[in-house]
Order: structure tokens, then sequence, then C-alpha cells
């Protein structure tokens, strides 16, 4: 009986190899396509992208949009971007940490809540006054030559 169970495995443990070694040529070929641009413009960073999120190095603005000292919100994006000091970019989210907001401006050196007045300072989003009690989380970006992309 433990011969008929080894034959039996060996066999299963064969036919999987090769369904494995199958499925590899075919997922081979199906990598190569996946990486053609399907359109043009189109990019395999967006194609890679997880289904509603931003595609990777999308540009938000131009280093001149974003004065000294401010910022400017992204609702679509829900990011805000600043400029603590020139040359210096920052991103943080635009959800309010108090109650889930959309912050909807940067004015005076901070980052405003409309929704019940709380403001995250420019620098590194902590709370300039409450009620939120915690600062807004970081985003990445990346500035390439004049342009900031979300990353």
């Amino acid at each position: 009986m433990d011969a008929q169970r080894r034959t039996v495995l060996t066999a299963g443990t064969a036919g999987a190899l090769a369904l494995m070694m199958g499925c590899g040529e075919s997922g081979d070929e199906g990598a190569a396509a996946s990486e053609q641009p399907t359109s043009p413009g189109a990019t395999t960073a967006n194609e890679e992208s997880p289904a509603g999120s931003a595609p990777a190095g999308e540009e938000l603005a131009r280093t001149t949009d974003i004065p000294v000292g401010g910022g400017k919100v992204f609702a679509d994006q829900k990011v805000v971007v600043t400029q603590p000091t020139a040359g210096q970019f920052k991103a943080f989210s635009a959800i309010c940490t108090h109650q889930g907001c959309t912050v909807d401006k940067v004015a005076d050196g901070t980052i405003d809540c409309p929704c019940h007045g709380s403001r995250f300072r420019v620098a590194d989003a902590s709370v300039a006054k409450g009620p939120a009690t915690k600062p807004l989380p970081p985003k990445q970006i990346t500035v390439s030559g004049e342009t900031i992309l979300l990353t």
C-alpha cells in the first residue's frame, strides 16, 4: 500500500510540475504583453497602480505653483503640498485627523480645515490649533526639476 501511495504522490508531483511549467510559460508571455503600453502615451507605471489610486509619478504641480511659507491643496488626490522654506517641498494627507474632513486652504503658515477649525503647520503638519490632536500624515512626493510628482 505504501508503494502505491508513493507512486501516486510521485505521479501527482510530476503532473504538478508539468502544470506549473506550462503556466510559467504562458505567464511569461502575459507579462511581456502587459509591459507594452495599451495606447499612445500610456505607461506601465499607470497599468501597475492599484485600481482607484493615483498613478506612480502623477504630476501635481510646478514648483512655482507652491508659495514659499505656504502651500496648495489638491483635493482630488487628497494631498496638500507645502514649501516651508525656499526649495523645500513637503506633502501631507489632506484629510483632517479630527473627523476626516478635507482641508481646504493654506494660509498664514497653516493648513486649515473648514469643518471644525483645526490648523496644521506647513513645516511638519503638526497641530497648530485644535480640535485635532494628531498631525496630518506625510505623503510621498518627488521634485524633478520644476515638477512635483505624487509617488
